[in-house]
């Protein structure tokens, strides 16, 4: 057995040995079953969270349990307070700002708080038409999404760009544009969908 072939099986064994995110089957967690529609936090007129001025909001709930999670404690489907119209509304005047970009959705896992994330796009939709883009980060793989519930289905349908995949702590790269794992990638959600394939976003630095 070649040196190359050693290393491979020893990488595959540490990587057995390492704690990974759970793996759920097709349509095993649901939003109607989990969420409580509470909201971590909010984040206006933000640099991080994509491209352009952005205004974030982190949904409550996640059950991927990626080791390592940097926001471990919205993980609870409990964890900070209800979503509200108030709040709502403040994000539509945020997003009315001429130098904001548009809405991240993050959490948590926005495919768990699909009655969320799906009023509030909408509402976006309704003041903004498309002049205001949507980005989500999820755990799940663009291929599950595709096996998934008729919610997370529509919630899909209405993003522009979607980071997909659980966190991984062996392909941690802090270098990564808007990721945290070399696994993770930045979607170009629309013409994915045209394509019937996945499209990766075409301003990809790394």
């Amino acid at each position: 057995m070649s040196e190359e072939e050693n290393k491979a099986i020893r990488v595959k064994h540490h990587q057995h040995r390492q704690r990974l995110p759970l793996d759920p089957k097709p349509q095993e967690w649901l939003a109607k079953d989990l969420s409580l529609d509470y909201v971590a936090s909010y984040k206006p007129f933000n640099f991080v969270d994509g491209e352009g001025v952005r205004c974030s909001l982190y949904v409550s709930g996640c059950k991927f349990n990626c080791p390592g999670c940097y926001n471990k404690v919205a993980q609870s489907f409990h964890y900070g307070q209800p979503y509200t119209k108030d709040l709502e509304d403040q994000i539509i005047a945020d997003l009315g700002q001429s130098y904001v970009q548009g809405l991240t959705l993050l959490g948590g896992e926005p495919f768990l708080n699909t009655h969320v994330c799906l009023q509030l796009i909408d509402r976006i939709h309704e003041e903004f038409g498309h002049t205001k883009d949507i980005w989500s980060w999820t755990g799940y793989k663009w291929d599950e999404l595709q096996l998934e519930s008729d919610d997370k289905k529509a919630l899909l349908s209405k993003l522009d760009i979607l980071i997909d995949g659980r966190f991984l702590e062996a392909e941690k790269d802090l270098t990564l544009q808007f990721r945290g794992s070399a696994n993770q990638r930045i979607i170009d959600v629309q013409k994915s969908l045209k394509a019937g394939k996945v499209v990766i976003w075409d301003r990809l630095v790394r």
